[in-house]
């Protein structure tokens, strides 16, 4: 399995889709399914019936998952693509737009 190269986190812009430009925080990532949700992007309502978390029950809007072909890493204010290199022994991300290194 190839590693994923957006991680929990990371700031992405959304280059596809409703929410078109829309920028956010990625709050987590599902390998299995390719998707990953990011805050205040793609919302969805869920009907909840009153339980013992929550009490009133009703409409819950909450992030819905995006394909993670949707979205692109933010670096330093401008999307990029990710890349990995070897820096010594260790494998790292990279901006492929400014060569810089991520984390």
């Amino acid at each position: 399995m190839a590693t994923m190269k957006i991680k929990k986190g990371d700031m992405v812009k959304v280059i596809a889709g409703k929410d078109k430009d829309k920028e956010g925080k990625v709050i987590a990532v599902n390998t299995k399914n390719n998707t990953v949700l990011v805050e205040g992007i793609n919302m969805v309502t869920k009907h909840a019936k009153p339980s013992m978390a929550n009490q009133q029950g009703g409409i819950i809007h909450q992030e819905g998952p995006v394909d993670i072909s949707n979205v692109m890493y933010l670096h330093k204010g401008t999307a990029t693509r990710v890349g990995f290199k070897m820096d010594g022994d260790k494998k790292v991300r990279f901006a492929k737009k400014t060569g810089e290194v991520i984390d």
